[in-house]
């Protein structure tokens, strides 16, 4: 039985029709894990026991004639940041190489109520940081697409888990576009809910304002219903919102966007460094919506430019305080015979954290340090504001707003060494994060180089808690492309 092109949606109709049972999805999901991980790198952790626990668990509804939770027998995998007990939570970083989960992520918890087959925990950037899953201590994901290639970052392994038919559906979390740059790299649908409106609670902090848990699917709907269970409030977490989960996945079906007003960031589509054919897949993007009915526009967002700067005076500023308590002493790798406190303190550190956690640490310390903190933290806080007034101006126009998600396809590994010109592959995701509104990246064509067929992202931002306009439009561009996304990982060429 191979079900690595299988939706979430037709896993769980199949089980509830009885043409197969939970037990036999994870003994497919499993030999496919086994079969491909040794190439593609996207688990960090394989959690057997833990996917036929809730096989039997599913099955024995089934054999009850219970109706069956939303994603009862689906297989899936969990960013490598989120707690899960009976698994380690590491980072992907040597700091944290040990670590027990001691609880369960509110997200993670949702979704294995909802009945999905929890297979492991996905590879990842250190800590999230990075554009493409190099950073990750374990060796980095690759991309089913091209395992020359990365898949992006950092959810790196999230996507590439579901790109090569690993897992059906996973959850990601996105500070700076870490959920749909790499849904852009691995042709998947990724989508980063407005802030709040997932619990954050058991995800491990880079960026308190800015990160949020979202899935990564084969198709919008099962992204929709992925939402619809993990979102709402949460006691544990102070900054999810009290609002009720609208039904996302009617939006999906049969979607309707005669009449939505839709317009493209022309400044954006027009910055230096986009290419060729990205930028003409986002107008073909547009035209298609316009012969569906749609409104099409343009708007200009000419302070999100200086979105980036802002993100990484924010972003390192909290990075550096929360990563202060993997130490040593109270989290984390500790050397052995340290000389005093502060050798052990150093020693630990210098150890168990790589190059760019290092890097963001020393360049967060910097910009909240006496003498420097008005002059980079308190003026990225202000453009943060200036970018979130001209979204509010844009939304009052329009209901959605089309960007690539990133401006070119997958590289090659080792092709982007500098730093910065890394940072530069999240310059469409981030302005989202700083204004907390949600996006989602849908696959939207395809670009080739040097021979070999890379998927294209389409970028569609919407207002916050505007998800169902969202995944509305995304699922009318999906029905209309009609792509072939099986990746030759799945489809064996």
């Amino acid at each position: 039985m191979n079900l690595s092109a299988w939706t979430a949606a037709d896993i769980t109709a199949a089980i509830a029709s009885k043409e197969f049972s939970a037990r036999e999805v994870a003994d497919s999901a499993l030999a496919r894990i086994e079969a491909l991980e040794v190439d593609v790198h996207a688990l960090n952790q394989v959690t057997p026991d833990l996917a036929y626990a809730a096989a039997e668990r599913v099955d024995a509804l089934v054999a009850a004639g219970e109706t069956l939770p939303a994603f009862a027998g689906v297989p899936a995998a969990f960013k490598d940041n989120m707690n899960l007990v009976g698994t380690r939570t590491t980072c992907s970083s040597r700091i944290l190489a040990n670590y027990e989960s001691a609880y369960d992520c509110t997200a993670v918890a949702r979704m294995v109520a909802a009945g999905v087959l929890p297979l492991g925990k996905c590879n990842m950037d250190e800590f999230a940081f990075g554009s493409s899953g190099e950073t990750s201590a374990t060796g980095p994901a690759k991309n089913p697409w091209d395992l020359g290639r990365i898949p992006g970052g950092s959810s790196a392994g999230s996507a590439a888990a579901v790109a090569a038919g690993m897992a059906t559906i996973t959850l990601g979390s996105d500070t700076g576009g870490s959920i749909r740059q790499p849904g852009a790299m691995t042709g998947t649908v990724a989508l980063k809910p407005t802030y709040g409106r997932v619990s954050r609670y058991g995800c491990v902090a880079f960026a308190s304002s800015l990160d949020q848990i979202g899935p990564f699917s084969r198709t919008v709907e099962d992204s929709a219903n992925a939402l619809a269970v993990i979102c709402g409030k949460d006691p544990m977490d102070a900054t999810s919102v009290e609002r009720p989960a609208e039904d996302f996945v009617a939006a999906t079906r049969d979607p309707d966007v005669s009449g939505m007003r839709i317009a493209i960031v022309r400044d954006m589509l027009d910055m230096e460094g986009v290419t060729p054919a990205v930028r003409q897949s986002v107008l073909d993007a547009a035209a298609r919506f316009e012969a569906m009915g749609a409104t099409v526009g343009e708007v200009d967002l000419p302070t999100s430019q200086h979105g980036l700067s802002a993100y990484y005076i924010i972003g390192p500023a909290e990075a550096s305080s929360n990563l202060a308590r993997f130490d040593g002493i109270r989290y984390g790798h500790r050397v052995d015979s340290p000389t005093d406190t502060l050798d052990l303190y150093m020693r630990s550190r210098a150890e168990g954290f790589g190059t760019e956690a290092k890097r963001r640490i020393m360049l967060g310390t910097y910009a909240l340090s006496a003498g420097y903190y008005d002059a980079y933290y308190g003026q990225a806080q202000k453009a943060r504001t200036l970018i979130a007034s001209e979204f509010s101006a844009a939304f009052a126009d329009y209901d959605v707003l089309l960007t690539p998600t990133s401006p070119q396809v997958a590289w090659k590994f080792g092709e982007k060494s500098d730093p910065l010109t890394m940072y530069l592959a999240d310059i469409y995701t981030i302005p989202v994060n700083l204004t907390g509104n949600c996006a989602i990246n849908v696959p939207c064509g395809f670009a080739e180089e040097d021979g070999v067929k890379l998927p294209i992202g389409l970028q569609l931002i919407g207002d916050h808690f505007a998800e169902a306009k969202v995944f509305r439009a995304a699922a009318a561009i999906e029905r209309n492309l009609a792509l072939d996304l099986r990746s030759p990982l799945v489809t064996g060429a």
